[in-house]
C-alpha cells in the first residue's frame, strides 16, 4: 500500500497535477491507496498502482465538480466534462486532467476486448456526466425525488468503473452473454447501491457544511420531514437491505449460470465475481470508517474560487 501511495504521488507530479497545500491535505486525508488495497486486496502491485491513480483522478475530479465553481455553474461544468468524455474516446488531450486520463485510458484499455472497453467507457462517461446533471438541478433550484437519486446514485458512486477494472486484477473478460445474465446485473447494481449509501451515510456531516443536497441521508431527511438521527437509522437500514440483495444475487447468479449452460472460461469469471464482489463491499464500507476524507468533517474548508482549477484548464 505504500509502495502505491508513493506511486501515486509521482504519476501526479509526472502529469502536472500539482495540489495546492489545502488540495494535498485533503488528498492525503482521502488515502485512495487504502480505498484500492481493500477492494483489490489480491491484486499485483501493477494493478494496484495503476487503479489506485484511477481513483486518484477520479477524487480530483469529484472534488472540482462538487465543491469547486463548476459544480454551481451547468455550462462550466458541461464543457469540462465534454472535454474529458472526449479524450476517453481518443481526442487530443490539452488541460493536465486531460493528458493523465489519456495515459490512465492508454494503459488499461490497450489489451482489453471490445466489449469490455464498450462497458468501461460507458461507465466511466456516465459516472462523468452525473456531475453535470447535478449542476443543472443545483443551478435550477431542484432536488430529485428519492427513487431518482437512487438511479442517479448508481452512476455517481462511480463503483461501476472500478468492477470493470475488477476483471483486470481477476484476470478475466466476461463475454456479452455472462454480462447480461440478470443476476449478474442485479449484483453489480447491488453492490453499487451499498456503496453509494455507506458514502452518503458517511458524507452526510462533511456535505451538509458545503451544502450540498445529492446526498441519500439528505433527502430522506426533507422527504420524511425526520430529525437527522432518524434519518440515519432509516438509511442504516436500507443499508442492510442492500447487503441481502447482494447475497440474493449471488444465489440467483449461481442458479443463472446453471440454466444458462455457461461453462469454461465465462463460468470461471462468473463465478470469480461471486467470490469477490463481498469482499468489495466489505471493502469498500471498512474504507469509510478509516480515511479521514468521511471520519473528519470538522477538516472541510469551503472552496470560493469562481474560476476552474488549472489542472482543467486548457
Amino acid at each position: 500500500m505504500e509502495e502505491t501511495k508513493a506511486a501515486a504521488w509521482r504519476w501526479a507530479e509526472e502529469n502536472d497535477l500539482l495540489l495546492s497545500p489545502v488540495a494535498r491535505d485533503k488528498m492525503l486525508r482521502t488515502r485512495p491507496e487504502l480505498w484500492i488495497s481493500l477492494i483489490f486486496p489480491g491484486a499485483s502491485q501493477q494493478h494496484l498502482d495503476l487503479f489506485c491513480q484511477w481513483l486518484f483522478w477520479a477524487f480530483l475530479v469529484d472534488d472540482e465538480f462538487d465543491d469547486g465553481p463548476a459544480g454551481r455553474d451547468p455550462r462550466m461544468c458541461g464543457e469540462s466534462i465534454a472535454r474529458l468524455v472526449d479524450v476517453l474516446d481518443g481526442e487530443k488531450p490539452l488541460a493536465p486532467m486531460e493528458h493523465a486520463l489519456a495515459g490512465l485510458r492508454d494503459r488499461t484499455c490497450r489489451d482489453r476486448s471490445p466489449a469490455w472497453n464498450r462497458q468501461f467507457r460507458r461507465d466511466t462517461a456516465a459516472w462523468l456526466w452525473t456531475y453535470y446533471a447535478e449542476a443543472v438541478e443545483r443551478a435550477a433550484g431542484q432536488v430529485p425525488s428519492r427513487a431518482d437519486f437512487t438511479r442517479h446514485r448508481r452512476d455517481s458512486v462511480a463503483m461501476q468503473p472500478f468492477l470493470d477494472l475488477h476483471e483486470i486484477t481477476a484476470g478475466t473478460d466476461l463475454p456479452e452473454s455472462a454480462r447480461s445474465l440478470p443476476a449478474y446485473i442485479a449484483l453489480r447494481i447491488a453492490v453499487t447501491d451499498h456503496s453509494g449509501l455507506c458514502n452518503d451515510i458517511c458524507s452526510f456531516e462533511k456535505e451538509a457544511v458545503l451544502g450540498y443536497e445529492h446526498n441519500a441521508v439528505r433527502l430522506i431527511q426533507r422527504d420524511r420531514r425526520a430529525t437527522l438521527q432518524e434519518a440515519v437509522d432509516e438509511a442504516g437500514v436500507q443499508l442492510a437491505r442492500v447487503a441481502e440483495r447482494v447475497q440474493r444475487a449471488e444465489r440467483e447468479l449461481v442458479e443463472e449460470i446453471a440454466v444458462a449452460g455457461i461453462e469454461g472460461p465465462a463460468r470461471t469469471a462468473l463465478e470469480r465475481c461471486v467470490r469477490d464482489y463481498r469482499g468489495l463491499v466489505r471493502g469498500d464500507f471498512d474504507y469509510h470508517a478509516r480515511a479521514e476524507r468521511y471520519t473528519r468533517p470538522d477538516l472541510v474548508e469551503v472552496d470560493r474560487r469562481d474560476t476552474l482549477s488549472r489542472h482543467f484548464a486548457a
